[in-house]
């Protein structure tokens, strides 16, 4: 029988958390950054099982947002910041999902919202791994899930003016039983950015970074990961 999708991001957060034991890449006493979302729940989950179990010890985890946060709390998981002295602004690992990747391992994310936070972890993490079902794997980014782009509210037309000059239709993300747009964690709003035809993710990440008014945007291409894909058929593909 084929594996659900949320069956098989489970088997890919387990797999890439038990491989990167074996590896020596997850290890005690480690600093290590979690990401948020469906599929990275999952790793933060196998991660609290192998403390359980006694294969990890003293793992000090870095958050990417509040509801990564809750989740190591309640696995008794201790949380730091980047900041503290614990951290000092560095980490060993840092292990997420992703809504796209692409052949040459560049990366969409913030389908949660959460890109801004979880760039800072990534991009300061010495090993990045990310985990994924098949349907998030593409050839090219961009043009299918929408790039999200956070943004300082009061640039929003300047912004989106902007980034359509760039080829890409812009839409404001509105909230979900919430009346109005998403805000972020950090207080931000989100567009949501697509392409008719194939862009050049690294390109367009140094570009529209460079737009006064935005904070961030979810093009990842400058750590690039080790990448856990699951599939149907039970198989995980594993790209280094």
């Amino acid at each position: 029988m084929a594996l659900s999708k949320d069956e098989q991001k489970k088997l890919a957060a387990s797999t890439a958390v038990d491989r990167l034991i074996e590896d020596g890449i997850i290890f005690s006493g480690m600093k290590i950054g979690l990401g948020t979302g469906s599929t990275a729940m999952p790793a933060v989950t196998r991660l609290a099982e192998r403390i359980k179990d006694g294969t990890l010890k003293g793992i000090k985890a870095v958050a990417t947002s509040f509801q990564t946060q809750l989740a190591c709390e309640s696995y008794g998981i201790s949380v730091y910041t980047l900041n503290d002295k614990a951290i000092e602004g560095h980490l060993d690992a840092a292990i997420d999902g992703a809504d796209e990747i692409d052949d040459e391992r560049n990366l969409i994310k913030g389908g949660g919202a959460a890109h801004l936070r979880e760039k800072i972890v990534e991009y300061n993490a010495s090993f990045l791994a990310i985990v994924a079902d098949e349907s998030k794997a593409v050839h090219s980014l961009g043009t299918k899930f929408p790039l999200p782009v956070e943004i300082i509210a009061e640039a929003r037309v300047p912004v989106i003016k902007q980034i359509e000059a760039l080829g890409a239709k812009c839409v404001l993300r509105e909230g979900v039983k919430k009346a109005g747009p998403v805000i972020t964690d950090n207080g931000n709003m989100i567009l949501d950015c697509t392409w008719q035809t194939p862009v050049n993710p690294a390109e367009m990440e140094a570009k529209i970074n460079s737009i006064t008014g935005v904070v961030e945007c979810g093009f990842f291409t400058k750590n690039k990961p080790a990448v856990f894909i699951a599939h149907a058929d039970g198989t995980v593909e594993e790209r280094r």
